[in-house]
């Protein structure tokens, strides 16, 4: 790593925290954990900060799901008090959900980092698309759920969540109202489960990274990276509030199709990336 100058880390600190803010705020109103904003400014960072490249999406990826522990934390208790966590859809994906982290973190850890990158752009770009187009769009009545489509889901919804670095919100929402639940409870719900995805997520990504590659990068801990952790947290428990409690103030039409033109730009820039890695 080598020495960068005041200045670069004061830019460096400023950018991590304009993304925490962002982040945080989406992932109380959208229910997305934030990580889809989160891996990309990390990544950034330990860019700027010349990490090896061939740890430093692995780095991003264990680091937001250990950000998103607080976060979903603090999210899941503010849609607690407005009645829109189904723990029962929660504790019935429990197990399902913690053999698919356990699963996808064996693929990122192996997953080299352009591989890792491209994946990430991929997805950013499938829920950008969502977010525009059919957020708003999905039926309001709820259907029952049959539990091999949620023991299947709960491990693909896993399983896909640790090498993108994400809570899984954005996989849950759209899962929960495609069966016609209401927006808050799908978010709210999402959020629930966001906790136990980064908490899961971030015990194997530390073990991955300590056990597995034997990881010794400045200030982490395995996969985890703890200046970005720092950083990251208090900025985005605080902005989660604030965002939870504004989806039951805000229209969130105009908000939603913002998000998503945002993720297309982040996919294209992730997938420009990709390409000066291969």
């Amino acid at each position: 790593m080598e020495n960068i100058s005041f200045n670069e880390i004061t830019n460096l600190l400023l950018v991590l925290s304009i993304a925490a803010a962002v982040a945080g705020f989406m992932a109380g109103l959208l229910g997305v954990g934030g990580g889809i904003i989160m891996v990309p400014a990390l990544y950034y960072a330990f860019t700027v900060l010349d990490f090896d490249i061939v740890t430093r999406m692995h780095l991003s990826v264990g680091t937001s799901l250990a950000i998103i522990i607080p976060t979903s934390i603090i999210s899941t208790k503010t849609h607690m008090e407005y009645d829109a966590v189904d723990f029962k859809m929660v504790k019935s994906f429990g197990v399902f959900i913690l053999c698919g982290v356990i699963a996808g973190t064996f693929l990122a850890v192996n997953l080299k980092t352009p591989a890792l990158v491209l994946f990430f752009s991929i997805f950013a770009f499938m829920v950008g698309l969502f977010f525009i187009f059919l957020r708003e769009k999905l039926v309001d009545n709820p259907k029952k759920i049959s539990e091999i489509v949620k023991n299947i889901s709960g491990v693909v919804i896993g399983f896909i969540s640790v090498p993108l670095g994400i809570g899984g919100g954005s996989l849950m929402v759209p899962f929960m109202r495609t069966f016609g639940y209401d927006i808050r409870k799908s978010i709210g719900t999402a959020a629930a489960i966001g906790f136990l995805i980064s908490v899961t997520g971030t015990i194997t990504m530390i073990l991955g990274g300590k056990i597995i590659n034997n990881i010794n990068t400045p200030f982490s801990f395995g996969y985890i990276n703890l200046l970005g952790f720092i950083v990251f947290v208090p900025v985005t428990m605080f902005m989660a509030r604030l965002g939870a409690k504004a989806v039951y103030k805000i229209n969130k039409k105009l908000l939603s199709k913002i998000f998503g033109s945002f993720l297309l730009i982040v996919s294209v820039r992730s997938f420009l990336e990709y390409l000066t890695l291969i």
